[in-house]
């Protein structure tokens, strides 16, 4: 193992030659008995600590790969067909007794018991996993379909070839080629792979997006596993960047790229996946322009599909796949996977692309961060815009810029939009645009000048009114007119009257909007003040109608609505919202499903069902759903799996979703309990977060739901 890792140092150091330091690489081949898996390893180590010359790397793989009958194009060291270059490193997973085979403390996976190593090319009894010896190379067919043709390049994950699609050369199809990925030495050894690369072509399958290239299936040939996808013709951003004289590009010609980038991220950010393994090599450039984000093969839900049954059967990512020029630190300390991770990788390729040059010179984050290393502005980019994409480099998850969206806003990559606010929220913003336009048309009114000083032009602007020649010195003065009193205007309704009367009414979460003389109310109130409220609402002077729409609430539910009260993001644009499908009346055998909505900050997310007869289950966090940390303006849908079915007891329910900026409790809490014990539960922790974050940092939302028999 020493002798190769000498060689690639000697190598790296000047004391070889290219073509003395390959001829040295073979003689070491041939008398070292370490299984390839390893060997590949420490080429893959060597690299990321001082990257070698693509073809240099290419060679060498090569190489160690023949020792397993892997076969490769012999012309491949070809600058349009080097490989993917950010080589992902693997970590090793903890032993399982469950698993036919284990990676050790400090290696690749061993051969299993009963398999060969070396060069011999056969499995063994591996449980039917695939073992090291497996592969195919150009010139094979798999499934008597697909020739093997050219080899484009080698990832993190598999090996990448141009393959001829028999079928389609039968139909006359003009695109015949496709692409096809097969298990490489990193992956093969391990027990997990073949589930890993199935994972990939179901995850690619539902990211169907311009940005991200299109994965037509999965299939194996025997012992071999590969997915079928689009065949791309062009060159992966990781060669422009690594060309020697690369200094970077002007923003106008960088921006395409950046755009395609981000919006490729978003839309899988927007499914639930982080792509976990981000980097130049992993973003290719199509000879037609097109940006096209590649490799999703460890991508991690950082929420949990509800569709997705296998989820706690198999986690792509505990094979530990990442690359430490791109990895945020929080990939390094094996936290849950977060939007965030990806936006520094995107972060740390933007400032390349602009720069010619790492941001932090190629080191790692945790590097970085102990070095102290601060990035140094690019030159074509404004302050503002440094600013943004200083933020999303930031090595701390805290701070990071939360979305793509507003990433590629804040380099004027996309324009700003403003945000939607929340449904019962959104009274407060039409009201003060009635507001404003009410209040102007009383100046208009009250203050505009005598009307034979002014008139209106046939173009609609009101302009100074020519001087009247004077009457005729031999006219009598006519005898002056009585003045008319002006008319009394009517009342004004205006938010200030409404907001006491609102606030005066138990049991109640309200919020109003005005339009003109029109009021609309709508939210919850005790279901015994209701009456008395409407009446209340049209006294209000110049109210001329009202839109009632406030829900009725029984007694039983005022101790849930006291404790929701400050926290309600009726109260607040952008705070948390719940809503269910379906309605509110739900029957006997319905599922219940949720669509949440978070804030505009990372949350703790806490979901509880309570129950007509007093007790509160616990939907978020639960055995079902046991993660429960969201990013900021994260929207999700629970319950489609079936989780949560309406039976008895039936009558009127509540669904609240309540959102902190830490966790509530230490330990998760029982599935159900009673509405009293959870309420005395939440009211001081609720009380200490407010005081230590500030009550803006807490949001609430309830949704009221009737439920009967079928």
């Amino acid at each position: 193992m020493s002798s190769l890792t000498d060689l690639i140092r000697n190598f790296q150091r000047g004391g070889l030659s290219r073509d003395e330091f390959l001829a040295s690489v073979d003689l070491a081949l041939q008398d070292d008995q370490t299984q390839p898996t390893q060997l590949a390893r420490v080429l893959s180590e060597e690299h990321t600590r001082a990257p070698l010359p693509p073809g240099v790397y290419a060679e060498v793989m090569r190489r160690i790969e023949s020792r397993v009958a892997t076969q490769f194009d012999p012309i491949i060291g070809d600058a349009m067909r080097e490989p993917l270059g950010e080589e992902t490193r693997m970590a090793p997973e903890p032993p399982s007794p469950s698993s036919p085979s284990s990676f050790s403390s400090a290696t690749s996976p061993s051969t299993p018991s009963g398999g060969q190593s070396g060069n011999t090319g056969s499995t063994g009894n591996t449980g039917g996993y695939v073992t090291a010896g497996a592969s195919k190379g150009v010139g094979d067919t798999l499934n008597g379909r697909f020739v093997l043709e050219e080899c484009l390049g080698i990832g993190g994950m598999g090996t990448v070839y141009k393959a001829l699609d028999l079928r389609k050369l039968e139909a006359s199809d003009r695109k015949p080629y496709i692409a096809i990925k097969v298990l490489n030495l990193q992956f093969s050894g391990h027990p997990k792979s073949l589930m890993a690369l199935q994972r990939e072509a179901r995850k690619a399958q539902t990211l169907a997006h311009r940005n991200i290239v299109t994965v037509y299936d999965f299939d194996r040939d025997g012992p071999t596993v590969f997915l079928t996808m689009e065949y791309l013709s062009g060159k992966s951003l990781n060669r422009v960047l690594r060309a020697p004289d690369f200094a970077g590009l002007p923003y106008a010609k960088a921006l395409p790229i950046i755009v395609g980038m981000g919006r490729a991220l978003a839309y899988a950010h927007e499914r639930g996946f982080v792509h976990c393994d981000f980097k130049p090599a992993n973003v290719f450039l199509t000879d037609r322009g097109e940006v096209k984000v590649i490799d999703f093969g460890i991508a991690r839900g950082f929420q949990q599909p509800t569709d997705d049954a296998d989820q706690t059967v198999f986690d792509p990512g505990s094979l530990g796949g990442m690359t430490p020029a791109y990895a945020s630190p929080e990939m390094f300390e094996h936290r849950e996977p977060d939007p965030r991770d990806d936006i520094y990788a995107l972060a740390c390729v933007t400032y390349e692309l602009l720069t010619g040059k790492h941001p932090y010179e190629r080191m790692s984050a945790n590097q970085a961060r102990a070095s102290h290393m601060k990035p140094t502005p690019p030159k074509v980019l404004s302050r503002n815009q440094w600013k943004t994409l200083r933020q999303a480099l930031s090595l701390d998850r805290a701070t990071r810029t939360p979305t793509v969206k507003r990433f590629l806003e804040g380099l004027g990559a996309e324009p700003a939009r403003a945000t939607s606010s929340v449904p019962m929220a959104i009274g407060g913003v039409l009201a003060g645009a009635a507001l404003v336009a009410g209040l102007g048309y009383y100046v208009w009114r009250m203050g505009a000048p005598p009307k034979a000083s002014t008139e209106t032009t046939q173009a609609g602007t009101t302009e100074p009114a020519a001087a009247e020649p004077p009457a005729p010195a031999a006219e009598p003065p006519k005898a002056a007119e009585a003045p008319v009193a002006p008319k009394a205007p009517d009342p004004r309704l205006t938010l200030q009257a409404v907001t006491p009367v609102l606030a005066a009414a138990p049991c109640s979460l309200l919020t109003a909007a005005v339009d003109g003389g029109t009021l609309h109310v709508e939210g919850y109130v005790a279901e015994t003040a209701t009456r008395k409220l409407r009446d209340q609402l049209n006294a209000i002077p110049g109210v001329k109608s009202l839109k009632f729409d406030a829900q009725p609430l029984a007694a039983d539910k005022c101790d849930v609505v006291r404790l929701v009260a400050p926290y309600w993001s009726g109260h607040k644009p952008g705070g948390a919202v719940v809503r269910t499908r379906g309605g509110s009346k739900l029957t006997e055998g319905t599922p219940l499903i949720m669509d949440l909505t978070t804030p505009g900050q990372e949350t703790y997310v806490y979901v509880d069902y309570f129950v007509v007869d007093g007790k509160v289950a616990h939907l978020v966090p639960s055995k079902r759903i046991p993660g429960h940390q969201a990013p900021a303006s994260y929207s999700a849908t629970i319950g489609e799996a079936g989780e949560w079915v309406v039976s008895r007891p039936f009558g009127t329910e509540l669904v609240v979703l309540l959102t902190t900026p830490a966790p509530l409790f230490e330990s998760r809490r029982p599935e159900f309990e009673t509405r009293q014990e959870y309420l005395r539960a939440l009211d001081k922790p609720l009380a200490q977060m407010a005081g230590k974050y500030g009550r803006d940092r807490i949001s609430a939302d309830l949704v009221q739901i009737s439920t009967s028999p079928r």
